[in-house]
């Protein structure tokens, strides 16, 4: 694995990430994505056209109300020659203030056979506490 080719495609991943190009993000997201998402101690699985919907709905009201997203890179963990796993910590900055909570992605991604990366599995925890509740902690 060339890892300037993943570093690569990861920065253009958080731009269009930062710039709720929904798109841009359909055209990464694997057709046989799965997930699972931790909100409030509920656990949920869902594939690709959840995953879709959930993204349009964020892009959405980031657009619509003048939000940004707090967009950070935790780890890169090489996982196989072909994946990588990307662990993100992301919040939004609603008026110009930062979230106090963030959620965390657990990212794997698979490089295809024409050299592209596509988003196959995530497993996201929301409502982490951020580094300001616990000083010297990574998020």
């Amino acid at each position: 694995m060339r890892e300037n080719s993943f570093r690569h495609f990861l920065d253009s991943y958080l731009n269009i990430w930062r710039n709720s190009s929904l798109s841009d993000m359909k055209r990464i997201i694997s057709k046989d994505y799965k997930a699972r998402e931790i909100s409030a101690g509920e656990v949920v699985d869902f594939g690709y056209e959840q995953s879709i919907a959930g993204w349009e709905q964020g892009f959405n009201f980031v657009k619509r109300e003048g939000n940004s997203w707090d967009l950070n890179e935790v780890s890169i963990i090489p996982l196989r020659e072909d994946e990588v796993m990307a662990i993100i910590s992301a919040t939004l900055i609603i008026d110009g203030k930062r979230l106090e909570s963030v959620s965390l992605f657990f990212q794997t991604f698979k490089k295809q056979e024409n050299d592209d990366w596509t988003l196959i599995r995530s497993y996201i925890e929301t409502g982490v506490l951020s580094k300001n509740e616990f000083p010297g902690t990574i998020l």
